[in-house]
C-alpha cells in the first residue's frame, strides 16, 4: 500500500511528507486508516536526539482510526473497527502477565527499535528500509500497521480524530494519580507541568476526588485551563521558590507530587515540598539521558519519601483505556479541552506552536 507518512530524515531535521510503501499485515498485525494522531513530546525526542531510533524514520505514537486490513490470526478487532493504538509489549513476560504491561521486560526493543522484532519495516521506499514501528505503530502518516495487541477498539460515542492521545500522553497523566500513585481521596496532589499530560493528572485527581491540587506552570493560559479543569490552586514559578508558594498554600506539604518536567531545579523545589512520608511519581523524559536525581539518603529516610519512576501511568491498556473513554462520555474526564486540531500537513508548523506554548495537545488529522 502507497501512504503518505512524515518522515525525519536525520537528527533536528523538520518532518518532510514522503511517499512511502507500507508492508502488509503480518499475522498478529492490523493496517489502521488515521484519522488523527497526537504530537507529543516522546517524538519530538527522538527528532532532538534525546530517544534512540533510526533514521530516515516515522515516528507518531498516539493514532487513532479505522482498521481496513488484519493478519491473518488477529481475532481482537475487525475491518472496520475504531481503534486507538498504544504502546506496544511483548504479552508473555512477567509485566505482561500480571497485568502492567507497561514495564515489559522488552519495551525498548518493542518500541524504539525502528522495526518488527524480527528486524523487518513495515516501511520502505525504492526498496530501501525506513525506521517505523514506533511504539508498534508509526502513526505520522495516512495508514499505519500495529500489532493487534496494542489497539483498543472505541465506542461510536468518542470523536475518533481526537481520540489518539488516549493510548499515551493522557493515560500517563491520569494513570500516574489514578493507578501508579493512586492518589487517596481528600489528600494533596502538586501537579508541576500544565501540559496534557500533567492536566490529564489534575483530571485523574478530580476522579479520584482529591482534596487539595496545586498546578504549578509558567503560561497563564494553561494556569487558568488548570482550574478550569479541577485544580485548586495554581502556582506561577516566576513568582518565587515553588516549595515556598506550596507551602503559603499546605504548610505540611503535598501527600503527592506529579513531576512532568524532569528538570533538576525542578524535582528539587518538588522534594521540598513533599510532606513527611509524601511520594514523588515522575514521568518526563530529560533532556540528558544520563540525567539523575539526587537525594540525601538520612532525609529520605527521616522524611519517609517514596519515589516512582512511571511509565503510561502503570496503563493496561485495555482495561484503562476503556474506563477513561467512559468517564469521558459521562462528562468527567474531558480531555477534549486539552486538544486543538491542526490538518496533518501543517505538522511542522503544530510542532512550533506547541513549543510557544500555544496548544496544550496538538491532535495532526487527516482531511
Amino acid at each position: 500500500m502507497q501512504i503518505t507518512a512524515a518522515v525525519l530524515e536525520g537528527l533536528g531535521q523538520d518532518f518532510v511528507l514522503q511517499e512511502l510503501t507500507l508492508d502488509d499485515p503480518a499475522p498478529d498485525e492490523v493496517v489502521i486508516e488515521i484519522a488523527g494522531v497526537g504530537l507529543c513530546h516522546t517524538d519530538l525526542a527522538v527528532q532532538h536526539g534525546h530517544l534512540p531510533f533510526p533514521f530516515p524514520g516515522v515516528v507518531g505514537h498516539e493514532g487513532s482510526g479505522t482498521v481496513v486490513a488484519v493478519g491473518s490470526g488477529v481475532t481482537k478487532v475487525g475491518v472496520g473497527d475504531r481503534v486507538g493504538a498504544t504502546f506496544n509489549t511483548c504479552g508473555s513476560c512477567g509485566p505482561c502477565t500480571n497485568g502492567t504491561p507497561s514495564y515489559c521486560a522488552e519495551f525498548m526493543p518493542r518500541n524504539f527499535s525502528g522495526g518488527r522484532p524480527d528486524g523487518s519495516s513495515t516501511l520502505t521506499k525504492d526498496g530501501n528500509s525506513y525506521g517505523s514501528y514506533f511504539f508498534g505503530q508509526s502513526t505520522f502518516g495516512t495508514h499505519a500497521i500495529a500489532r493487534e495487541r496494542n489497539v483498543v477498539k472505541l465506542p461510536e460515542g468518542i470523536d475518533l480524530a481526537i481520540a489518539g492521545p488516549l493510548g499515551c500522553g493522557i493515560q500517563t497523566g491520569a494513570g500516574a494519580v489514578m493507578r501508579s500513585m493512586a492518589c487517596r481521596p481528600g489528600s494533596s496532589l502538586l501537579v508541576t507541568g500544565g501540559g496534557s499530560v500533567g492536566l490529564s493528572g489534575v483530571m485523574g485527581a478530580v476522579v479520584r476526588e482529591v482534596g487539595t491540587i496545586v498546578v504549578v506552570e509558567p503560561v497563564a493560559a494553561r494556569r487558568q485551563l488548570a482550574l478550569e479543569l479541577g485544580a485548586t490552586h495554581v502556582i506561577d514559578p516566576s513568582a518565587g521558590p515553588v516549595s515556598e508558594q506550596v507551602r503559603a498554600i499546605l504548610p505540611q506539604g503535598v501527600d503527592y507530587a506529579l513531576d512532568t518536567t524532569a528538570a533538576d531545579p525542578v524535582v528539587t523545589e518538588v522534594i521540598a515540598s513533599l510532606a513527611q512520608l509524601g511520594t514523588l511519581g515522575m514521568v518526563g523524559v530529560p533532556s540528558n539521558p544520563e540525567a539523575t536525581l539526587t537525594m540525601g539518603l538520612i532525609e529520605m529516610q527521616a522524611r519517609g519519601l517514596r519515589f516512582m519512576g512511571i511509565v503510561e501511568g502503570d496503563s493496561d491498556p485495555d482495561t484503562f483505556l476503556p474506563e477513561l473513554v467512559e468517564l469521558h462520555l459521562a462528562g468527567r474526564f474531558p480531555f477534549d479541552r486539552l486538544v486543538t486540531t491542526m490538518p496533518f500537513a501543517k505538522i511542522n508548523d503544530a510542532v512550533a506552536a506547541q513549543a510557544r506554548g500555544e496548544a496544550v495537545k496538538v491532535v495532526l488529522v487527516h482531511e
